[in-house]
């Protein structure tokens, strides 16, 4: 097995979007070739209702899939071609914009008016920009969990895990998407494909991701006998970024470690982007708004 270097680390950043949430966005925007499947990752994470309520009122998407997993409070949604619903803790919702789709997304707290959940974004290839439009969403008792003997525990959301595979099908990009528990002081190795693009994104707890030849080493081990370096710590709201090999190691702190464990096959094509609409050419970026301009955005 070839050790994935950690890449760097980012802390996720305080952000306002839609109609006043405030939330933290891991990475979006600018150049996200480091990430390519992927465009954007938010987590909605608030205990405050006045900071989420006001929520993601109706807003265009074309030329990419969101995946919308929540664990705490709900999100009920709505779209242009009659879908709506409420997805809980646990549950997951995957929208292909495709060709185009008009939604909205309104977030409420649990009881202790407690909101968290992730939104990511995966692009889609050019082949399939204009795709009709659909969802898949899963109920939290349907996606499955894999647990160890020393107590870690993986939530499938998307893709194969160990001849697991989670409930969500046929994604363009061919992600992985777990949700990963390692109890404290637990060292833990899981595979990634080579030929992927990989990140984790810490929300609980802390912990060090092993890295063969990281910029600031705080500590060293042997590993069936070659010499590895520890990144530093990452805690709650790290982004690691992860470079090429086909196994990603993580030795939890006092309070365990929770991440999500996120990879894909990069597209390697060109992004034409602005807000929630993401093309291949500043074209094909402009047809859309004129077309949003005209009323004719919506082909289903």
């Amino acid at each position: 097995m070839s050790l994935r270097p950690v890449k760097s680390i980012i802390q996720a950043k305080p952000t306002l979007e839609g109609a006043g949430v405030h939330l933290r966005r891991a990475f979006g925007f600018g150049n996200t070739s480091d990430f390519d499947p992927f465009l954007l990752l938010d987590d909605f994470r608030n205990d405050v209702p006045a900071d989420y309520l006001a929520g993601f009122p109706w807003h265009p998407h074309r030329g990419i899939e969101t995946i919308t997993y929540v664990l705490a409070g709900e999100v009920a949604h709505g779209d242009s071609i009659g879908n709506s619903g409420v997805i809980s803790a646990g549950d997951v919702q995957w929208m292909t914009a495709g060709s185009g789709i008009i939604h909205q997304e309104m977030p409420k707290g649990d009881a202790q008016g407690k909101m968290h959940g992730f939104q990511l974004w995966a692009n889609l290839p050019a082949s399939l920009k204009m795709t009709d439009p659909r969802y898949q969403e899963v109920k939290a008792k349907d996606v499955p969990v894999v647990t160890d003997d020393d107590g870690t525990s993986v939530r499938i959301v998307c893709g194969n895990f160990r001849g697991t595979r989670g409930p969500v099908d046929g994604i363009a990009a061919d992600p992985i998407y777990l949700d990963v528990s390692v109890p404290p002081h637990k060292k833990k190795a899981l595979a990634v494909e080579t030929t992927r693009h990989a990140f984790a994104y810490v929300f609980a707890g802390s912990g060090r991701f092993s890295n063969a030849s990281g910029p600031r080493p705080v500590a060293t081990e042997q590993m069936d006998g070659a010499t590895i370096y520890n990144s530093p710590e990452a805690d709650n709201r790290s982004l690691i970024l992860f470079d090429s090999g086909d196994e990603v190691t993580v030795q939890a702190g006092e309070e365990g470690i929770r991440f999500l464990l996120v990879s894909g096959q990069p597209l390697k094509e060109p992004v034409a982007w602005y807000g929630p609409i993401v093309m291949n050419t500043p074209e094909q970026l402009r047809q859309a708004f004129d077309e949003l301009e005209k009323g004719t955005f919506l082909r289903k």
